[in-house]
């Protein structure tokens, strides 16, 4: 009887993943009570590797129906738990993942102007509000930008130790940028070497606590901070977020291939400023050209997560310190970046585990 329910799942794809939940081992136990005629039972156990808060009730019912769709087990009582488990999976040779931040992910772009760092907190917010424990990291120490997009520019972080510094927290996301430490209109005027030193420090001298995924806002272009965290900091993967327009391409190519150099994944392509809603006559009009996401998806054999409208809102609400997720919920944009930020995460999900804990470090010793 449970080898007959297992293969009716076996048939039921679940649409975050486009596969069946046999296939992607999400089925922990099943089990069958059928000694009490009056009340007959079946528990079904469902692991996802993913935050889906929003999806559970749905998945759940899916479940359900489909065993009750049996002739055999019409009058069973359908019981389904669906738990969420986040683990942490496997990053660039060399680097061993933190102990206390299961993943990482760098949201970056070729060059400025094209929306990443709103692309990011909204994929942080998406992300906490489908149940994930969050950070975000504003590595952008020449124009950070985070403070003012989550609304707390004017919060100073404290430390409890005298050594490390308690992030501060919005919406539920815990939040660092250089932006916190200094004036808003003083001008960082650093070599590369001490934007690296100042990247290092905020990344590990915050007191994070247990993450399941931290976000890191990257400046533009590929230079010292770049370096910095592909070769010191353990990514599980990257975003490259771009717009249509060819120069904006060019530079998003560029920020791509330097992670393919230094082995981060990437995830996905988020393009920006996509399309614009006419609000005259409600006709998509293409501003920046069209076609560059799916073009640079195609040439590099990288999935396109997402197209973002240029839409005034969007704007107006990360520039009031309330970015679209939580600022309307139930907008075209807001359920755009919710649907990119599930599909990185069923993304890294599907990615090898990390191993490191496994193995002991190698002594090898002379016994000259």
């Amino acid at each position: 009887m449970i080898e007959k329910i297992r293969n009716l799942l076996a048939q039921q794809i679940n649409a975050d993943t486009n596969n069946d939940f046999v296939s992607d081992k999400s089925i922990k136990n099943i089990s069958v009570n059928a000694e009490n005629n009056s009340l007959k039972s079946i528990d079904v156990e469902i692991e996802l590797g993913y935050p889906a808060k929003s999806r559970i009730a749905q998945i759940r019912q899916q479940i359900s129906d489909c065993i009750k769709a049996n002739a055999e087990f019409a009058d069973y009582q359908i019981n389904v738990t669906i738990t969420c488990k986040i683990i942490t999976h496997k990053v660039q040779a060399g680097l061993q993942p933190y102990q206390n931040i299961k993943n990482i992910i760098a949201v970056a772009s070729g060059k400025g102007g094209v929306g990443k760092s709103t692309t990011a907190v909204n994929l942080a917010l998406a992300l906490q509000q489908e149940g994930a424990n969050v950070g975000i990291l504003d590595a952008d120490i020449y124009g950070p930008s985070q403070p003012l997009m989550l609304g707390i520019a004017d919060q100073k972080p404290h430390s409890e130790d005298g050594v490390n510094m308690m992030p501060l927290q919005s919406y539920g996301v815990k939040v660092m940028s250089i932006g916190f430490l200094v004036d808003s209109d003083t001008p960082m005027v650093w070599r590369g070497p001490m934007v690296s030193s100042a990247l290092d420090q905020l990344l590990n001298q915050t007191a994070w606590g247990d993450l399941d995924f931290l976000i890191v806002d990257m400046p533009p272009g590929t230079g010292d901070a770049q370096l910095t965290l592909a070769q010191k900091v353990p990514v599980t993967g990257a975003v490259i977020v771009t717009t249509p327009q060819d120069i904006a391409l060019i530079d998003a190519k560029k920020g791509l291939k330097m992670f393919e150099k230094v082995n981060i994944p990437i995830l996905g392509i988020v393009e920006n400023m996509s399309y614009h809603i006419c609000k005259h006559c409600g006709e998509k009009e293409f501003i920046f050209g069209s076609g560059g996401g799916e073009s640079m998806s195609k040439d590099y054999g990288i999935d396109l997560l997402g197209k973002l409208p240029l839409n005034l809102q969007i704007r107006l609400t990360t520039d009031g310190g309330k970015p679209s997720v939580e600022a309307d919920k139930d907008s075209e944009e807001a359920n755009i970046y919710r649907e990119i930020a599930r599909k990185i995460a069923v993304k890294i999900s599907q990615k090898s585990k990390d191993t490191s804990h496994l193995f002991g470090k190698i002594k090898v010793e002379d016994k000259k």
